[in-house]
């Protein structure tokens, strides 16, 4: 149960004074029930709140659980009665009311002793009002949110045994079951799977997946939905029309927006703004601007307002509408959830036109959505939903949520004025003073094109770490391979998977001289290791014996690994001085070349053969990958 009071998960369709009831003893049930008027001199403590007074009675009453009622009714006309129920479902879905319905209807029995377990309930029988009423002997409910151990659970245990009192089953409803221990919910497994035939059990939670699996697999499951907005404004309707009372349509899309598809939460909210709005007269109407001020929300139309002023990037404008909204009364945080909610039905108007049928929205609102879905790109709208999602908990968070709220507009607006990525790449072009027009990259592949010019620069020792580098090889089946370079070797090492010797070969070995057949390398510590497998691997690969020899001069070359890194550096150095990528560099200070890839190399070096070096005009090339800059 969410309340220990047992006044938790309802649906209500229809009065509580459905039940049989003592108009004296019940004088709120009178006042909806029939003719009979209220006495003006009510005590204040003889009324009932929306919430229990609306609780339904039967499986008629109830509304938005279709699926569960259909299920209920086929299983007892058919006498496939389970033995455990499971109901699940957020606050205020009705899950405890569920229980109270379902243990009446196993319980049913006229005056006369007839009767068994139907879910027809119109007529009521001889234990429904105390079931209903929480006070039945049989029908025992546990709040599990303040009785979570074993020895509680032994109490069910040891009580399963004895016969019900006056009813047909003895009927255990057990709330937010999940918070119940490990070794309570193991103590119950063996009970709960072959209960006696007078028992039944009625399982209700806001947490299925706490609940282990070995008592759901026992139990029928049954997943109660949240209600929409639509019956939730005609729940409220049919109250107001019931409690006499005038409101707006636009004020009950308010408040059916405000509790979020819990029955309860929507009758709450109803029973306080009927307080707030009808006053000592009772005779006034509730308009919408009393249910705003009543939650603290911003006008409906102008949070459009102000989203617009947001994506024109004005932000003296929007910080003067949020700061006037926030002294009429307007939470901050809600303010913000407005704009993102707002921003998803923009976003689904662009994606989903039935979007547009919203029940929360006017038509002049859907009209004006409309208009700006049109014009705003889905990046934006994502933009503006990332940013929002962001802010939204930095206001929570906030010793003064009004000012959080104003540097996240403060934000918003000038992301508004950030330039489309193609734009953008338009005005960085224009920015490079005196930089000619680029022409077409090279063999149309814009400096990606790896393949002949690669392995033919592999083949001269140009080719370090590209696989396409690696020489053929193999002129045909019998053929041995020829090595005519230390990165003919790698590459070879990396044809035939060798993983771990590549690695060793290019991080770890100094080359001193190279011949055919022959290998000097630079002393270290793993030195002779190294030369041991990479003779074997030779001989294996090649059919020819290497001799691989360890020199202790001090003329060995750099590691492959170190002269690709020099080569990086060297690269990013001369892209650094191009003018279009210092013009980059003032539009985004701080930011800073991260990646050099191997195609822009190896297109930089295809046009420096081609002679195409004057003015640093080939390093236009580098600038068809964008993931250059960060």
């Amino acid at each position: 149960m969410d309340d220990p009071v047992n006044e938790t998960e309802e649906r209500w369709d229809a009065p509580e004074e459905s039940a049989p009831a003592d108009p004296a003893s019940e004088p709120g049930l009178g006042l909806l029930g029939g003719e009979e008027q209220a006495p003006s001199t009510a005590k204040a403590s003889d009324y009932r709140v929306l919430a229990r007074k609306y609780r339904p009675a039967t499986f008629e009453d109830m509304i938005g659980q279709e699926a569960m009622v259909r299920t209920l009714s086929n299983a007892f006309e058919k006498g496939r009665i389970a033995h455990a129920f499971m109901l699940t479902g957020v606050r205020g879905v009705g899950k405890t009311t569920t229980a109270r319905i379902l243990a009446r209807a196993l319980n049913y029995m006229t005056e006369d002793g007839k009767g068994g377990p139907t879910i027809h309930l119109e007529e009521p029988g001889v234990h429904c009002q105390s079931i209903m009423e929480s006070r039945h002997p049989d029908i025992l409910e546990m709040d599990a949110a303040s009785r979570t151990g074993i020895d509680d659970i032994r109490e069910i245990i040891e009580s399963v045994r004895y016969l019900p009192v006056s009813a047909r089953y003895k009927v255990y409803i057990i709330d937010e079951v999940h918070m119940l221990s490990k070794a309570a919910f193991n103590g119950l497994l063996k009970t709960l799977e072959e209960p006696p035939e007078h028992v039944k059990f009625i399982f209700a939670t806001t947490e299925i997946r706490k609940v282990p699996v070995t008592v759901l697999s026992r139990c029928q499951r049954f997943d109660l939905r949240r209600l929409t907005s639509e019956e939730l404004v005609r729940l409220l309707s049919r109250v107001c029309e019931k409690e006499k009372v005038k409101i707006e349509p636009p004020a009950l899309t308010l408040l059916a927006r405000a509790a979020e598809g819990s029955a309860r939460d929507a009758l709450s909210i109803l029973d306080q703004a009927i307080s707030h709005g009808v006053g000592d007269a009772g005779d006034g109407e509730i308009k919408e601007a009393d249910i705003r001020d009543m939650l603290g929300l911003a006008d409906r139309g102008r949070i459009f307002d102000l989203y617009d002023l947001i994506m024109k990037g004005d932000a003296a404008a929007a910080l003067g509408e949020l700061r006037a909204q926030y002294d009429a009364g307007a939470d901050p945080a809600v303010v913000l959830s407005d704009l993102a909610e707002l921003t998803h039905w923009l976003t689904r108007l662009k994606l989903v036109e039935s979007a547009s049928d919203d029940i929360a929205a006017t038509e002049a609102e859907r009209v004006r959505g409309k208009e700006m879905s049109g014009q705003l790109p889905i990046r934006v709208l994502s933009r503006v939903w990332q940013m929002l999602l962001k802010g939204i908990g930095e206001v929570a968070q906030a010793a003064k949520p009004i000012v959080a709220a104003e540097m996240v507009i403060v934000r918003l607006c000038h992301a508004a004025d950030l330039p489309a990525p193609e734009d953008l790449i338009a005005q960085l072009k224009n920015a490079g003073a005196g930089a000619p027009a680029r022409g077409p990259a090279p063999n149309g592949n814009g400096g990606g094109n790896g393949g002949a010019q690669a392995v033919s620069r592999a083949a001269q020792g140009g080719g370090l770490s590209s696989p396409a580098g690696a020489p053929q090889m193999r002129q045909n089946a019998q053929a041995a391979i020829m090595l005519h370079s230390f990165e003919d070797v790698v590459a070879l090492a990396e044809e035939k998977r060798d993983i771990q010797l590549q690695h060793v070969l290019k991080t770890g070995v100094r080359l001193v001289s190279f011949q055919p057949g022959q290998i000097e390398i630079g002393a270290s510590e793993d030195a002779k290791q190294t030369m041991q497998v990479l003779s074997e691997r030779l001989r294996h690969w090649t059919g020819t014996r290497w001799l691989i020899s360890v020199s202790s001069e001090a003329k060995a070359a750099p590691t492959l690994r170190e002269q690709e890194e020099s080569e990086t550096e060297a690269l990013k150095a001369e892209v650094s001085a191009h003018p279009l990528v210092k013009a980059a560099m003032e539009a985004f200070p701080g930011a800073k070349i991260v990646d050099i890839r191997d195609p822009l190399k190896e297109a930089a070096q295809e046009i420096q053969e081609m002679g195409e070096a004057e003015g640093g005009d080939h390093l236009d090339a580098f600038f068809d990958d964008e993931d250059m800059y960060e």
